[in-house]
Parts: structure tokens; sequence; C-alpha cells
């Protein structure tokens, strides 16, 4: 069905109206933000070991492969104007569920209990996520894209910035010394392996803004209606169509747009193999990197701790000594949490106030330049990373980082819109998002084997491997095209 609104040029919006637009995606990445600094840390403090961290994140990357092209396809093929439209009631859907599952994480009583609700909260997230991407574009014409999904960036930077920064905050306003703590192995809600309480506020937060912010887009932002002869269309399929077609046409509509996707697409997906999985490795592994670099905590220690901790839930004696020892890894532990927070939070920061400042550089240098560049800046932060001991200095690679996150989530969306049709922009958007999950699907499956037998079980040496990838990352973007005209030829 070819779509009369790919040939008529869509009126300029305003600086509020794409303002209004993009809010949403602060509560969206509040959560992401929750997910990429408090979740793993949460499986640690619940028992997970190192190597177990990639597998236990297994959760995003399928539901992100499965659910966004899925979504993105019925998307494109929906028309509820009394429920929002074409796009808004699938991310307002999955904002519902996702802050549910936020409210419940911080009580996860068990380690797999943390890990199905993770499960969850992706599925929902991912619910939200790829419609709202094609929704930017829908509404906006080519000379606004870039400016539109920088906006996005500013407030991806935003939601995870303030995410991040609540944890360093409140674990410093309401974080208890081991001394005050409770007694190693008193009750099951306050052994030291429970999720500290100040944690609980940070996921509080972010179940009230997901559900607010997008609420305030879809109440602020009408969605552009289909033509008659699109509705008609639209109609008319819908009749003539089974349940059980209606449930096969997304996987044949994805099908196809893989078969006839443009050739910068498939330079783009190599890319995004090499970058993915080092953000991914970032991640899992900051955290355990400072433990290690700021705090000293080997993996012997980590080894003694899990076994005192195993000791505490099956009922046998712990000793003194032992009891602090375990109280003070637990109370280093936290400080490394919040210090994730706080560099998460900087390179959160700096995207925020860098997103809009990429659009005038990448008019004038070239979108793939000022993307090359960022990737650069990326693999440049996590290779000097494990060689700062001051808190405070471990902020300046933050920045090299949050100018890469910035252009990481605008310009390459941006790139891909001018190339993809009009009326197949949500399964499009949808294919993008498989080629980030597709290489975290690989990293949660692969590198937990690579950490232990090749990297000395050494959350230092991740981090390392994480940053050469970023510039392998930064070579393989040198082939993308510079003008549109180059990269729509098709495959």
């Amino acid at each position: 069905m070819s779509s009369i609104r790919e040939f008529i040029k869509k009126p300029n919006l305003s600086f509020w109206q794409i303002w209004n637009m993009n809010v949403g995606f602060f509560g969206i990445q509040f959560s992401f933000g929750l997910q990429q600094t408090a979740i793993n840390p949460i499986f640690s403090f619940l028992g997970a070991d190192h190597a177990e961290l990639p597998l236990l994140n297994l959760a995003g990357p399928v539901t992100g492969l499965l659910i966004q092209p899925i979504i993105g396809a019925i998307s494109d093929k929906t028309w509820l104007p009394k429920w929002g439209g074409r796009r808004k009631p699938f991310f307002l859907i999955g904002a519902i569920l996702g802050s549910l599952c936020l409210f419940a994480f911080p009580f996860s009583p068990s380690l797999w209990f943390a890990v199905g609700l993770l499960w969850i909260l992706d599925a929902a997230n991912n619910t939200a996520m790829e419609p709202y991407r094609a929704f930017v574009g829908d509404k906006l014409n080519d000379d606004q894209l870039t400016f539109g999904y920088q906006m996005q960036a500013l407030f991806v930077g935003a939601g995870i910035t303030i995410a991040n920064f609540s944890l360093f905050l409140f674990q410093d306003w309401f974080g208890v010394p081991a001394e005050e703590g409770a007694a190693l192995c008193s009750t099951a809600t306050e052994t030291i392996s429970a999720i500290p309480k100040w944690v609980y506020y940070s996921f509080f937060l972010g179940a009230i803004a997901s559900v607010g912010t997008i609420a305030w887009s879809v109440w602020k932002t009408p969605e552009i209606p289909p033509s008659d002869e699109e509705l008609a269309q639209l109609q008319k399929e819908h009749r003539e169509s089974s349940f059980i077609q209606r449930i096969k046409e997304p996987f044949a509509e994805i099908t196809g747009a893989i078969g006839s996707m443009p050739r910068m697409m498939w330079k783009l997906a190599a890319v995004y193999f090499f970058q993915w999985y080092a953000l991914f490795v970032y991640w899992q592994f900051v955290t355990p990197m400072l433990r290690a670099t700021m705090f000293g905590i080997s993996n012997d220690d980590n080894t003694r701790f899990e076994g005192i901790m195993e000791a505490c839930r099956s009922g046998g004696i712990v000793g003194t000594g032992d009891t602090a020892f375990a109280q003070n890894i637990q109370l280093v532990s936290e400080q490394a949490l919040a210090q994730t927070g706080l560099m998460n939070g900087t390179y959160n920061f700096v995207t925020m106030i860098v997103a809009l400042m990429l659009v005038p550089f990448a008019k004038k240098y070239g979108s793939r330049n000022v993307y090359v560049a960022s990737l650069v800046f990326s693999g440049i932060a996590m290779l000097s990373m494990p060689y700062i001991q001051n808190e405070y200095a471990l902020l300046i690679p933050m920045v090299l980082f949050g100018i890469g996150w910035a252009a990481m989530m605008g310009i390459p969306y941006a790139m891909v819109s001018k190339v993809i049709p009009e009326e197949k922009r949500g399964v499009y958007m949808g294919i993008v998002n498989m080629m980030i999950v597709i290489p975290m699907l690989i990293q949660t499956v692969t590198f937990g084997p690579i950490i232990k037998n090749l990297l000395g079980n050494d959350a230092v040496n991740a981090i390392l491997f994480g940053g050469v990838f970023f510039i392998i990352a930064a070579l393989l973007a040198l082939r993308l095209k510079r003008s549109v005209s180059a990269a729509v030829q098709m495959k």
C-alpha cells in the first residue's frame, strides 16, 4: 500500500511541538537507566556471580527481538482513533505495564523472581519503544528528522541522568553504614543479602515517571490520521483476513522488509554488532570494575563473601570476623553502585546537553563523520576507565561517553528514516531494533564463557574488551555513505 503522505511534505512543527512529542522518552529511558545501572548490582545482591550476569540479562535482547518488530508491523496496520491512533495505544500500554514492574522490582525476594520481573519489564519497555520511534518519524518531514531524533536523544539522556543521579543521591542520603545495619543472619528482610532500601526510592520514582511522561505526550501530540484511501485499505484488509492471517502478517512483513532493506542498513547492522555488544559489556561490568579498581575487592573476596552468605542462608554459624567482612563488602558494593550512578548520570547529562548541539555539526560535517567520532570517543572512554581510581576523575571519560551516546541515540535513526518507505516505517524501525538486540543476545550467550575462560573472570578486562569493540565499530562506520542518494540503493 503506497502512502500518499510519502509524497506530501509534512508541515514544520514548532520547537515545543517536537518537545512535547518526545517527553515520553524521559519515562521510558528512566526505566532503562535503572536497568543499565541497578539491575545487575541487584542480581549481585541476590547472589549472582560475574559469569552469570550476561545470561541473566537475556530478557532484554530476546524481548526486543520478538516484540519490537512485531509491534512495529502491527502498528503500521492499526488505526484506533478512540485509543489515540496508530502508535500511541501501544506505548501507553507498555508504560503502564512497565510502571507496575518497577514498583514490584525492589521487593524481589530471590534472584529468579527478579529475573522474571526483568523479562516482563523489558517486554513492556519494548512494546512502548518501537512505536514511539516510528511515531516521531511519522510526524516530521525530512528537514526536521535529525532535529526530532536528537530531541529524542535529549530526553533519553535526561531520563537516564535522573535515574542514575537518584541512585547516587539516595545512597548518600539514606544508605546505612555497615556497623549500624542489622545482624548478618537476622531475618529474610533484613539480611545483608537483601536489596538496600534506598534503591526502592529510585524504582518508585521511575514508575511514576514512566506513566506520567508518556501520558503527557499522548495528551499533547495528535497522530496524523490516515487518508481516506489508506483507511479504506486498512478496513478492507481487516475484513478479508482471518485471525490466523493477521497473526502471520507481521512476520511476513518483517521478512519482506529485511529482503528489500536498503544497503546502508546492512552496513549499519555491522556497526551495530560491535557497538551494542560493547555497550552491554559496559552496563554489566562497570560496577564490578569499580569494586576492583576503586575499592580493591578481588575475586577471592567475592568468593569468600558468597561463601559467608551461603552459610547465612542455610542457617550455619557465622563468626564475628566473617560478619564484619561481609558487611564491609556489602557496604563497598553499595558505594560502587552509587559511583556507577554518578558516572552513568554524568554521561547521560552530557548527552542531554550536547544532543541538539550535534545537529549543526551533522549538517556541516556529515552525519556519518559525527557518528564515527562518537564511536571513537566511546572507545577511548572505556579503554581509560580501568586506569582511573579517583571518583571525580572518572567523570572525564564519561564526558566522551556522553557525546558518543548522544550521537548513537539520534543520528543513526535519522539516517535510516531518510532511506525507508513511509508506509513501512514501523516495521523498519523494528528491524533497526533487531540490529540492536541480536548483538545483545549474542553477548548474553557468549560473554559469560569469554570472561570466565579468556579474560580471567576479571571485570577490568571486560571493560577493555568493550573499548576495543567500540573502535572496531568506528572503523566499520566509515563505510556508511554520506549522502542519502548513495544510501538509498537497495541491496
